[in-house]
């Protein structure tokens, strides 16, 4: 009864979004696309306008080569918040891979006004550019003839305006084929391994007893190897429009210029921080670390003109080396590349970079047990902070170097603030964490009743989280404040 007073409908309805959206989110990251589409449908279900649901599903969608999909969800996450970043930001990528390159430019712009922070706008409008350039060529070098027939110039009222064009993708898939899809020989290239993976799907589908099949969730075994067929169709495509040119351009190409095409320069980027993020997350410190050092030496060697964005990568690598090393347990270096990722960061006022960077150092520093500088550097990094999970840990953690340090006002003070953010987002976890930490802090102040009631709303927190261990630690802690309570 006591939980029915503290909760809503509403409360514990969002709460069960926020925990559908965040399992989906890590079965993404995951790389178990379809489950974490369950996940991003159950919430959707629960909550048919949630924003940041809608950006989550065309995430997955994009994972899953279903652009078309993905576009359809940043369009009604837009629809929700017509300025929402991530929305813009999904939306310009789902353009850019569908070959829509000038418009995914535009919505990449118009992200970069809003947030212009967000490093993803500004390497997706370099993408963008390139992708423009190589189909279209340079504009300086196109020589204009009027001559033909200019008639449909009189039906101009009735051709589909550019605005028109993109609210209408949702209900006609308009792609571009360029005439390199239409030779085997290129696909094939323009595939490389994934060729075969083609060929073999194609091969499947001759198999009339096999693709009669169904899974044990009830898909239908011809869908799947379409989809997959679709899926490398769309990359095929995608590649065809960055770098639209014939094998015997290809063959012409000298190696070296090849390697530093700008857009070959950002695929091999995006696909080296994948690969750099990918071991880490795998628990293999040791490739991460030797990945991320071997493309900090390619990156350094590039001039700023190759690499627009050569800063940005330089800052982001020392973070990768430095989260690589920490992992090792060799804190000095994680110290030094933060420092280093820090340094540059402020040098070239990325503010993104530098908030990352002062949280690496806080956390090497409280590993270390040196809590008073790691609250320095978390306290700084607390103003560049936005983001409501981000910001709900920060001041949850600043407020345990507070307590350890001995100043339980203090800690009470930011276990106060994690607690009202937290509660903000509807996060129960987060919820108990800060009220655990507030318990500790009024309990070292001698207020026994605020610290038994803060203990006691963890203790439900704990409960409606099925956290058997954080149940015991809380009843335990509940009782020792109790002892002081006046019977």
């Amino acid at each position: 009864m006591a939980r029915k007073s503290e909760y809503s409908e509403e409360e514990i309805l969002k709460n069960k979004v926020s925990s559908l959206r965040t399992d989906g989110e890590w079965k993404l990251r995951k790389g178990n696309y379809k489950q974490a589409l369950s996940s991003f449908d159950a919430a959707l279900h629960l909550a048919p306008t949630d924003k940041k649901c809608f950006v989550a599903r065309s995430k997955c969608y994009m994972r899953m080569g279903q652009f078309k999909n993905a576009l359809i969800d940043a369009e009604a996450s837009l629809k929700e918040d017509a300025s929402y970043p991530e929305a813009l930001s999904q939306k310009a990528d789902a353009l850019y891979y569908m070959g829509e390159f000038e418009f995914a430019l535009v919505f990449n712009h118009r992200g970069q006004k809003i947030r212009p922070q967000m490093e993803g706008f500004k390497l997706g409008i370099q993408k963008a550019e390139e992708a423009i350039t190589n189909s279209v060529g340079c504009p300086s070098s196109a020589k204009l003839e009027v001559k033909g027939d200019l008639s449909f110039l009189k039906e101009e009222e009735e051709r589909v305006q550019p605005i028109a064009v993109v609210q209408n993708l949702t209900k006609k898939a308009k792609r571009r084929t360029p005439e390199a899809l239409k030779n085997e020989k290129t696909t094939k290239q323009l595939l490389g391994e994934f060729y075969l993976h083609k060929k073999f799907l194609e091969k499947l589908l001759k198999d009339e007893d096999l693709v009669k099949g169904v899974t044990k969730s009830g898909e239908r075994v011809e869908d799947i190897i379409r989809s997959s067929i679709t899926s490398l169709d769309n990359c095929a495509d995608l590649w065809s429009q960055e770098k639209p040119v014939s094998l015997k351009d290809r063959k012409r190409r000298p190696k070296q210029q090849k390697s530093n095409a700008p857009s070959d320069m950002v695929q091999f980027l995006l696909r080296s921080l994948e690969e750099i993020d990918g071991e880490l997350t795998s628990g293999n410190a040791n490739g991460s670390l030797k990945k991320a050092e071997e493309i900090m030496k390619t990156v350094q060697g590039w001039s700023k003109k190759d690499c627009p964005v050569k800063e940005e990568m330089i800052c982001f690598l020392h973070s990768c080396i430095g989260n690589a090393s920490f992992d090792l347990g060799d804190m000095d270096k994680a110290l030094q590349q933060h420092h280093k990722d820090l340094e540059l960061a402020k040098q070239c006022t990325f503010l993104e970079a530098t908030s990352r960077a002062l949280g690496n150092i806080g956390r090497t520093h409280a590993q270390t047990g040196q809590l008073a500088k790691a609250l320095e550097f978390w306290e700084e990094k607390i103003p560049l902070v936005h983001e409501g999970l981000e910001k709900t840990w920060l001041l949850h953690d600043i407020g345990c170097c507070q307590l350890e340090l001995g100043r339980p006002e203090k800690a009470r003070d930011y276990g106060l603030r994690s607690v009202a953010v937290a509660e903000e987002m509807f996060d129960d976890t987060w919820q108990l964490r800060a009220r655990v930490l507030l318990g500790h802090s009024e309990l070292n102040l001698g207020n026994f009743e605020s610290s038994a009631s803060h203990f006691e709303k963890a203790l439900s927190l704990a409960k409606l989280l099925n956290d058997d261990t954080a149940l015991s630690a809380i009843q335990q802690a509940l009782d020792e404040a109790k002892e002081h309570l006046p019977h």
